[in-house]
C-alpha cells in the first residue's frame, strides 16, 4: 500500500476560496433571482492590454512556421523578457540575468521556493496573510499540528493589526525563513522604507532569509513604500522577490511570474559551509519546470513597450478608482476601512465585532454581496472583512450603494 504524505492530513478544513465559492453557489441555487455582486477572490476582469493581445498573436503565428516555431525554451526565461523585466524593474540595483527567474506565477513561486530549505527552518508568517505560504510549509512537513487558537506549532506568527498599524513587531526569538508582502494581502496596507530596513536588518543580524512578496508593487502609489526590496542596498545578501504579472497586466488566466534571487544570498550546508542559494534554485526550477510558454513571454514582455505601460497604468487607475469608491463608500457607511492607497485591497473592520464568517453571510444574504472572512487569512483576520476593487465599475458602484443604503446593524 502507498503511504500518504501525512502532512496534508494536518491542514485545516477547506481552502479560503473553495468554502467562499461553496456558499455563493449555495445562496444562488437557493435564490436565482438575486443579482449577487462578487467583491470577494482577487481575480481581474479588465481584458488583456491591447499590447500584449498583438504581441501574443504575432507570437502565435510564429509558431506556425517552421522557420519561426519554438519548442523548450530556456527554462529561466527567455532573455527578451529577462532584458525588459531588470531594465525596468531593477535598473540601478544590481540585478543581474541569471538572477530573474521567469515563472506561472507568484503564488506557485512562493509556495515552492520552500523546497530548497530544511524542514528544520523555523517560519515566520504575518498575520493575516495569503494562506498559500502557511499551507505549503504545513504540507512539507515544517510546521506542528493546528492547535485550538487557531494557530500551527512550530510556526512564529507576526500580527499585523489596526493596533499596530498593520506594521508586524520583530520576533522575540530568532526564525530563519520570513514571509513578508507588501503592499500586503489581504490587509492593503504597506511598509515604509525605513520599516523595511529594519526587517532587512533584522535578516543580516540573524542570518535569515525573506521571502518578499511584491506581486502588488504596481499599485503603490506613496513614494515611501519600496517598489521592490533590493531598494534596501544590504536586501541582496538576505532576500527573495517574487513578482506576477497577474494583477499587474491582467494575466490571472495566462500565468506569469518571476523570482529574483540574488547571487549573493546564501544559507547554511548540514557540514556548516556556506551556499549560495541561486543555484539550487536553479537546479530546482530547470528541474521540475519547463519554462513559461513562448506565446506568454512575448506577451509579458508587451507589457515594457511604451503602449503597453500606458495600457497597464490605465488598467491599475481603473481598479484604484474603484478602491477608492468602496473605501469612501465604507466611510460614509461609518465602516472602519483600511487599504486601498497602495494596494487593490480593502481591509474593513466588521461592525460590532462580528465574526468574519457571519459578516460574510449576513453580506451575502441581505445585500447579495460576496466578500472574503479575514479569519480564513489567519486568527488575527478575525473581525475583519477584505473586499477587492477588481469588479467592474457599475458593479463596484452598485455593491457600494447597497452597503450605504440596505445593509443594517
Amino acid at each position: 500500500m502507498a503511504n500518504i504524505n501525512d502532512n496534508y492530513l494536518k491542514l485545516a478544513g477547506s481552502y479560503l476560496f473553495r468554502e467562499t465559492a461553496r456558499r455563493r453557489a449555495a445562496f444562488i441555487e437557493a435564490h436565482p433571482e438575486a443579482d449577487v455582486i462578487s467583491l470577494g477572490i482577487g481575480d481581474v476582469t479588465l481584458p488583456l492590454p491591447q499590447a500584449c493581445i498583438q504581441a501574443m498573436h504575432k507570437a502565435v503565428d510564429e509558431m506556425a512556421s517552421a522557420d519561426t516555431f519554438r519548442g523548450y525554451g530556456p527554462e529561466q526565461g527567455y532573455s527578451f523578457l529577462v532584458d525588459k523585466i531588470i531594465e525596468n524593474n531593477y535598473k540601478g540595483l544590481g540585478i543581474e540575468s541569471d538572477e530573474v527567474f521567469v515563472s506561472e506565477g507568484a503564488t506557485s513561486d512562493c509556495g515552492t521556493i520552500q523546497e530548497i530549505f530544511s524542514t528544520e527552518n523555523p517560519s515566520a508568517i504575518t498575520d493575516p496573510v495569503d494562506p498559500v505560504y502557511l499551507d505549503t510549509n504545513v504540507m512539507a512537513g515544517r510546521t506542528g499540528t493546528l492547535q485550538p487558537d487557531g494557530r500551527y506549532q512550530g510556526v512564529t506568527y507576526l500580527a499585523c493589526n489596526a493596533e499596530n498599524n498593520f506594521c508586524p513587531e520583530l520576533p522575540e526569538k530568532p526564525v530563519d525563513l520570513i514571509y513578508l508582502c507588501c503592499p500586503n494581502n489581504p490587509t492593503g496596507t504597506t511598509l515604509t522604507r525605513e520599516q523595511l530596513k529594519k526587517w532587512v536588518d533584522y535578516a543580516l543580524e540573524h542570518d535569515s532569509i525573506i521571502l518578499f512578496d511584491a506581486a502588488y508593487n504596481a499599485y503603490i502609489t506613496e513614494e515611501d513604500v519600496p517598489r521592490t526590496i533590493f531598494e534596501i542596498p544590504e536586501a541582496k545578501n538576505c532576500a527573495i522577490e517574487f513578482r506576477s504579472f497577474s494583477k499587474t497586466a491582467g494575466f490571472t488566466g495566462t500565468r506569469c511570474g518571476y523570482i529574483v534571487l540574488p547571487k549573493t544570498v546564501t544559507g547554511k550546508a548540514a557540514d556548516g559551509s556556506r551556499q549560495a542559494l541561486n543555484p539550487l534554485w536553479n537546479r530546482r526550477h530547470t528541474t521540475k519546470f519547463n519554462g513559461t510558454a513562448y506565446i506568454i513571454q512575448r506577451g509579458a514582455e508587451a507589457i515594457f513597450t511604451p503602449e503597453g505601460k500606458t495600457q497597464v497604468k490605465d488598467m491599475i487607475g481603473y481598479y484604484m478608482e474603484n478602491a477608492r469608491i468602496i473605501r469612501e463608500g465604507l466611510s460614509a457607511a461609518g465602516v472602519t476601512a483600511f487599504g486601498g492607497i497602495n494596494a487593490p485591497y480593502i481591509w474593513l473592520k466588521t461592525p460590532d465585532s462580528m465574526p468574519s464568517w457571519d459578516f460574510f453571510d449576513k453580506l451575502l444574504n441581505d445585500v447579495h454581496i460576496v466578500g472574503t472572512p479575514g479569519a480564513g487569512f489567519g486568527p488575527c483576520g478575525e473581525g475583519y472583512f477584505r473586499l477587492t476593487s477588481f469588479g467592474n465599475r457599475e458593479k463596484t458602484i452598485e455593491a457600494v450603494d447597497r452597503i450605504k443604503n440596505s445593509l443594517k446593524f
